[in-house]
C-alpha cells in the first residue's frame, strides 16, 4: 500500500493532502487497537515523509505549521523505529499542537490526534525531558482545571508521560503527588465505565470507551510496577478497579481478568495495606473471581497469585503491638470471608489440576495450604 501511495504521489494521481488524510484515518484506527505497521519503515513513503519533515523544519521563511503537524502525525502513527533527529522535531511539534487552548470540537480533534500519535513512541525510546516535560505537564494540568480534552486525548497525554517513566527516574514525584495519577485514573475509569452498556457486550465491544479503559489498565499496571510512592489516592483507585470488575464480570471476562491482574499486582507490590483491600472490596472481588473461575481463562491464576501473596503477607509477624493486632484482625476477617464463600472447598477442588497450573506458571505453589489464610 505504501509503495503504491508513494508512486501515486510522485505521479500526481494522488494529492499529498488526500494521502495524509487516509494515513491519519488508518493510523487512528490501528492505534486504538494497538496494531503496529511493520512495513512502513522500509517503504519509500516513509523516506519521503522523513525528508519533508526535516526540510519543513529547516525552512527559514514562513513554515507551514499545519503540514508539519500532519506529517509528524502520519510518521509516528505508522513508524516502528525513530531516529533522535525525527523525535526532536516531532515531539515538540505535536505537543505544541495539543497545547492549543481553544475548546471547540475541531481543536479537540486536533489535540486528540496529536496526543494519540505521540503514544507510538514506546517506552524503549529515551526522550530528553527538555523536549516534553513542561508541555505535557501543562496539558494535563490545564485539562484538570478546564476539562478541554476528550477522554482519549487525556488518556493519551498520560500514556505518553507514563511511557517516559522508567525505574529510578525523577518523574515519580510529579506523576503521583503533583499530577495525581492515581486519583485521575480512578475518576476516568468511573466515568468511562458509565458510558458502556455491559449487558450488550457484542455491540459495545467496539465502543471507543472500551478501548480507552484497556489503555488506562495498561497505564495503571506500569505505575504499579515502577512506583514506590503511595498515598490515600491509591485507595480510590483500588475501589474503582473493583467497581469496574463487578460491572464487567458477567459480560466481559477479558476486562475482569485485567482488573484481577491489577489487584494481584497491587497486593504483590503492597501498594495499600490489607485493611484497605478488605474495606474497598478487593478481597471480595477476588473471592468472586475464584467462585466463577474456570481453567479456560487467566482469572484463576491471578486469583491464586493474589491469595498466595496475601497469605504470605499475613504470616509476617511484627514487633509493633498495634500493627500486630491489625494483622491478626485482618487474618480473622479474611479467613471468615473465605469460609463464607466456600473458598477452601474451591482450592481443594483444584488439587488434581495444580500440577497443570504449575506447568503454565511455575511461580504458583503446589502446596494448597499456601493459598489459605488461617487464624
Amino acid at each position: 500500500m505504501h509503495y503504491k501511495m508513494d508512486k501515486m504521489i510522485e505521479e500526481k494521481t494522488l494529492s499529498l493532502e488526500s494521502a495524509i488524510l487516509l494515513l491519519k484515518s488508518v493510523g487512528y484506527c490501528k492505534a486504538l487497537k494497538n496494531v503496529r505497521n511493520l512495513f512502513f519503515d522500509s517503504s519509500s513513503l516513509s523516506g519521503r515523509f522523513q525528508k519533508m519533515i526535516i526540510d519543513e523544519k529547516k525552512k527559514k521563511e514562513v513554515k507551514n505549521d499545519k503540514l508539519l503537524i500532519d506529517l509528524c502525525e502520519c510518521y509516528l502513527l505508522h513508524k516502528e523505529w525513530f531516529s533522535s533527529e525525527l523525535l526532536s522535531i516531532c515531539v515538540p511539534c505535536l505537543l505544541k499542537a495539543a497545547l492549543m487552548k481553544e475548546e471547540n470540537e475541531d481543536a479537540k480533534k486536533e489535540a486528540e490526534m496529536a496526543l494519540l500519535s505521540l503514544n507510538y513512541i514506546r517506552n524503549k525510546y529515551k526522550v530528553p525531558e527538555e523536549l516534553y516535560l513542561d508541555e505535557i505537564k501543562e496539558i494535563i494540568q490545564h485539562h484538570q482545571k478546564r476539562h478541554n480534552l476528550t477522554h482519549l486525548s487525556y488518556q493519551s497525554a498520560w500514556q505518553f508521560m507514563i511511557n517516559r517513566f522508567h525505574k529510578g527516574e525523577s518523574l515519580e514525584e510529579m506523576i503521583v503527588n503533583e499530577l495525581h495519577f492515581m486519583k485521575e485514573a480512578a475518576k476516568e475509569l468511573e466515568e468511562l465505565e458509565k458510558c458502556v452498556d455491559w449487558k450488550r457486550y457484542k455491540e459495545e465491544n467496539g465502543r471507543i470507551e472500551v478501548h480507552i479503559i484497556w489503555r488506562w489498565l495498561y497505564n495503571i499496571d506500569h505505575c504499579f510496577l515502577l512506583c514506590k510512592l503511595w498515598n490515600e489516592e491509591t485507595t480510590k483507585l483500588i475501589r474503582s478497579i473493583v467497581e469496574l470488575y463487578r460491572e464487567a464480570k458477567d459480560y466481559y471476562r477479558d476486562i475482569c481478568n485485567g482488573c484481577a491482574y491489577l489487584l494481584r499486582k497491587a497486593e504483590e507490590k503492597r501498594v495499600v495495606n490489607v485493611e484497605i483491600l478488605l474495606k474497598k472490596g478487593a478481597i471480595d472481588c477476588i473471592l468472586e473471581g475464584m467462585v466463577q473461575s474456570s481453567l479456560d481463562n487467566l482469572i484463576t491464576r491471578n486469583c491464586l497469585h493474589f491469595f498466595l501473596s496475601i497469605s504470605k503477607r499475613l504470616k509476617e509477624k511484627t514487633t509493633d503491638n498495634a500493627e500486630e493486632a491489625k494483622r491478626k484482625a485482618s487474618k480473622r476477617k479474611i479467613s471468615e470471608k473465605m469460609e463464607d464463600e466456600g473458598y477452601k472447598d474451591i482450592i481443594v477442588s483444584f488439587l488434581g489440576i495444580f500440577s497443570f497450573l504449575y506447568k503454565n506458571d511455575n511461580n504458583l505453589s503446589l502446596d494448597i495450604s499456601d493459598y489459605f489464610v488461617n487464624v
